[in-house]
């Protein structure tokens, strides 16, 4: 029994730091979304937001042996987050090229539709996270001769503390990205290419989907891919930082 309980431990660790690593990148992209609202309302949308992360993650864990059968899901968080990212960026390029004809009438999203396209996300987020989650998991031993939503009640109750555990980090990094943001205003570039690069991995985890089929499922769990992954969103991130701070440095001896 006592081995049992280090291997459960040892397994939780892991998908706590398998949590940390996606509430990174899912932060960035509610850091994003929610940047335009008037800060009183930043705080509010991150707070909705993240109850709806815990929401769905927790469906998502009752749910996941039917939601692994539908590619669909997946394959329109990939597209939301690659339209979002495109937009914003041509958006931004064309206003530098053309100030002059840039709509000072266009209006933001509102408080309200705001959080509703961060509860999207959330969605494809939350399966994204349970799918890791459970590729770990399923390596337990049974507890117990019951199951919760298809999947033992050991296995599901690991998988459940690091979700937990998941959205508790994706609070206090998604604060910190709102910060970042406010402070170099030209890292935001960077973050929608971030925001692209999350809706590039959920599109490989889609096309790799078993009714799909088209590249091979093992692929987006492979160690190359996820380094891969991590070097370009590091890579992103850091080369916007640099951006970011030699801008200040100018406008700073400009002023």
């Amino acid at each position: 029994m006592e081995a049992i309980i280090l291997e459960y431990a040892w397994v939780l660790v892991v998908l706590i730091v398998l949590e940390g690593l996606l509430a990174a990148d899912n932060a960035v992209v509610m850091a994003v979304m929610v940047k335009h609202l008037p800060k009183h309302q930043q705080q509010k949308a991150l707070l909705y937001g993240l109850v709806g992360a815990f929401v769905f993650r927790f469906a998502a864990l009752f749910l996941i042996t039917t939601l692994v059968n539908f590619w669909q899901i997946q394959a329109l968080g990939a597209a939301y987050l690659l339209i979002m990212s495109t937009k914003h960026i041509y958006d931004s390029r064309k206003a530098a090229q053309n100030p002059e004809e840039i709509d000072e009438t266009k209006k933001q999203s509102g408080f309200w539709m705001t959080v509703l396209k961060v509860e999207f996300a959330d969605i494809a987020f939350a399966i994204d996270s349970i799918l890791a989650a459970v590729a770990i998991a399923v390596t337990l031993p049974h507890i117990g001769n019951f199951d919760v939503g298809g999947i033992n009640a050991g296995q599901f109750a690991v998988m459940f503390l690091g979700g937990i555990i998941g959205v508790i980090m994706m609070r206090f990094a998604a604060r910190w990205f709102v910060k970042i943001l406010d402070q170099f205003p030209s890292l935001e570039t960077a973050a929608f290419l971030i925001v692209g690069w999350v809706g590039v991995k959920l599109a490989v985890l889609t096309l790799a989907h078993e009714k799909l089929g088209i590249i091979p499922h093992e692929f987006p769990h492979s160690t190359i891919w996820k380094a891969v992954f991590w070097i370009v969103l590091v890579g992103i991130a850091l080369g916007g930082y640099l951006v970011g701070v030699k801008n200040q440095k100018k406008n700073a001896k400009d002023k």
